[in-house]
């Protein structure tokens, strides 16, 4: 088999990050003895989660089993999903922000035909539904756990909490017309012809909302985001992961 050097597009402080919650892990449960060590843990699920490298990539090129490197990836994701925090744990950091911006993503899976619940008729194609919230420059602040693909964003925004929650802080959100009727402080685009100023309105509501673009390409950069292969049971975590890695690198 052929190799060749490669790299990943993080910074070396995202990898001590993850050393040191994968170290910790495994002094909490007593493991003697490992075939890698944390630090080359760390950086298999890295190249896993940023680089969407398969399993059988990363067995070939760190000279051990695959099925080592599914234990090894599924690890590091359920330590870094049990650090992500919660809606209502996140809010003392969302209270600060002048507005946040609300908007849903569908993170591709690979599912077929049969597996109506996962298919997006928006998207036409299959799916996991998240909900994501930036600050006013488009950071990521937060991402909702994965909901099936043919959940519409307002219903799932509500299964959420998010709104109830924001309306509860006073916050000002910013989202797109797939939010009407959602009330509460979640501002969404004018319907209707003959709304005077409508066209005003709407244009200056657009500039601020697509601000929460910059948020879903941070998503999106994490390339095995871009196609999941995994069981849809695990998206969760794999997004809670994302997340958290995200803002111990920022």
């Amino acid at each position: 088999m052929l190799a060749y050097l490669s790299s990943i597009d993080l910074s070396s402080r995202t990898l001590r990050f993850l050393t040191g919650q994968l170290t910790a892990r495994r002094q909490e449960i007593g493991t003697l003895w490992r075939r890698l060590p944390a630090a080359c843990q760390a950086l298999l699920a890295l190249a896993h989660l940023r680089c969407g490298d398969t399993y059988a990539q990363l067995a070939a090129g760190c000279g051990i089993g695959i099925a080592t490197v599914y234990r090894y990836i599924r690890e590091a994701v359920e330590a870094l999903a049990a650090l992500a925090p919660s809606l209502v744990e996140a809010m003392t950091t969302i209270r600060a922000k002048a507005f946040v911006i609300l908007d849903g993503t569908l993170l591709p899976i690979d599912r077929i035909a049969a597996d109506a619940p996962h298919y997006s008729g928006k998207h036409k194609r299959h799916g996991m539904n998240v909900q994501v919230l930036a600050d006013p420059f488009g950071r990521l602040l937060w991402a909702s756990p994965a909901l099936p693909g043919s959940t519409h964003d307002l219903s799932a925004a509500r299964r959420h909490g998010i709104i109830e929650t924001l309306a509860d802080a006073g916050l000002k959100c910013w989202a797109d017309k797939a939010y009407q009727g959602a009330g509460g402080s979640v501002r969404v685009p004018l319907r209707g012809r003959r709304k005077r100023g409508k066209h005003r309105h709407n244009t200056i509501h657009a500039k601020i909302r697509c601000l929460g673009e910059r948020a879903m390409a941070t998503i999106k950069g994490w390339r095995l985001l871009r196609k999941l292969r995994c069981s849809t049971n695990r998206i969760t975590d794999v997004v809670k992961a994302v997340l958290v890695l995200h803002h111990a690198s920022a």
